[in-house]
């Protein structure tokens, strides 16, 4: 995959790449308290680390921090912890979920037996304490990750065959897209405590594009941008009735294949820009911006209320041991200046258990003097090994070489 500066204009084709799977990469997620940190899952069924320097790629980077392995088939989903640090979520076709520890590279959690069919998107809740998925089985579940049990769960949340997604909200309700049985696309508002009836349910269109929802946590906006479609609806989520209220319709003439959505920090206050989107085409990708049109020039307070910061309230060690807790939020009222983000450091806790260079970087760092001491041996010992091998083909090419050289004579002779 590609991570470029964010400029316009054409890339050049000999652009760097971070390059270490060995299948197509299928999701990415930019680490929320570091803006160096992407993770990316692949078909060769690993999850990757990525640490990119501060001024972008001017080498294609072939080596993560870290590699999690763990997955039996490929890693379709990863999903960052919003407030513990350093806790990745990765679920694969294998149906399994995997919480890891990315600042010690172990598997923490390994949710295997909550899905018997393919997962189509897992979401955190505000706090990182519940997670919620949607299941080709038409199921949507509501799962304590560290308790390892579903904790609610809601058969044929919508009808149609189609794949459905499932976010969670900042109050805690889910927001739901999927299909009826007429293959018409519909949302829904569900309330975990009681996945009964929704709280709402909204018909849209006929339209077999997969409506992706993108939320704004601060304004209680969800934005749908389908698959395929050229437009973006948005919508308010209320405590009135009807509860999902429609705003507008972004339209443009481009179909999209893809989104990307800016954090608030992203954002340009100034213009009373609330929401940025990266939209991709077949061959580019074009930034779509949403302003709020006001006539002062002050910031606006009721547009930007504080919003999560790039600081993680919790170690990843303190919310495996059960603590929670909400976003460390930041006002963007002087606009928001970067911070510098400290380096991902691994720290393997059993070195011996390693896979041989499955982790050069993080292991050159870690690896005590003893590990390098053996293998420096291993190496002298091979070398040797490899010479005396050298030495006797040398001595065979000799001896072959002067039995031809009679043979040829004695030819000689015979032939006189």
């Amino acid at each position: 995959f590609l991570v470029s500066t964010l400029q316009t204009g054409r890339i050049d084709k000999s652009y760097p790449t971070v390059c270490g799977h060995t299948g197509p990469v299928l999701d990415i997620d930019w680490c929320p308290h570091n803006d160096q940190v992407i993770a990316s899952g692949s078909e060769d069924c690993t999850v990757m680390v990525w640490q990119i320097p501060e001024n972008g790629l001017t080498l294609s980077l072939t080596e993560p921090v870290v590699v999690l392995e763990g997955h039996s088939k490929r890693v379709g989903i990863v999903a960052w912890h919003p407030t513990a640090r350093n806790v990745l979520l990765s679920a694969g076709c294998d149906n399994a979920i995997i919480i890891w520890n990315v600042g010690t590279g172990e598997a923490l959690i390994n949710l295997d037996d909550m899905h018997v069919d393919m997962i189509y998107n897992v979401s955190w809740n505000r706090n990182g304490s519940l997670i919620c998925t949607a299941s080709k089985d038409k199921k949507v579940r509501v799962i304590d990750p560290r308790k390892q049990e579903i904790v609610a769960e809601k058969e044929k949340t919508h009808e149609g065959a189609r794949p459905m997604r499932a976010i969670f909200l900042a109050d805690g309700n889910i927001f739901t897209t999927g299909f009826s049985r007429m293959s018409e696309r519909q949302l829904a508002l569900w309330n975990p405590k009681n996945m009964e009836e929704p709280i709402a349910l909204h018909e849209m269109d006929t339209s077999n594009g997969v409506l992706l929802p993108f939320y704004d946590p601060d304004t209680n906006i969800i934005y749908l941008c389908g698959k395929g479609d050229s437009s973006i609806r948005y919508f308010e989520i209320t405590d009135e009735s009807p509860y999902v209220h429609y705003l507008n319709t972004f339209s443009s003439k481009e179909p999209q294949r893809g989104m990307g959505f800016m954090p608030k920090r992203g954002l340009d206050v100034n213009k009373c820009e609330i929401a940025r989107f990266f939209k991709l085409h077949e061959r580019k990708c074009e930034p779509i911006i949403m302003t709020v049109p006001r006539k002062s020039d002050l910031f606006q307070d009721d547009l930007y209320p504080d919003t999560a910061g790039p600081e993680a309230a919790l170690e990843a060690e303190e919310w495996f041991e059960g603590k929670n807790a909400d976003p460390l939020l930041i006002s963007l009222k002087h606009g928001y200046i970067p911070g510098k983000n400290r380096d991902l450091k691994v720290v393997k806790k059993n070195i011996l258990d390693n896979k041989p260079a499955a982790n050069k970087k993080s292991d050159l760092i870690n690896a005590p003097k003893k590990a390098a001491d053996a293998s420096n041996t291993q190496n002298e010992a091979k070398l040797d090994e490899i010479l005396k091998e050298l030495k006797s083909i040398k001595d065979t090419i000799t001896n072959q070489d002067e039995r031809i050289s009679k043979l040829e004579q004695q030819m000689a002779k015979i032939a006189d």
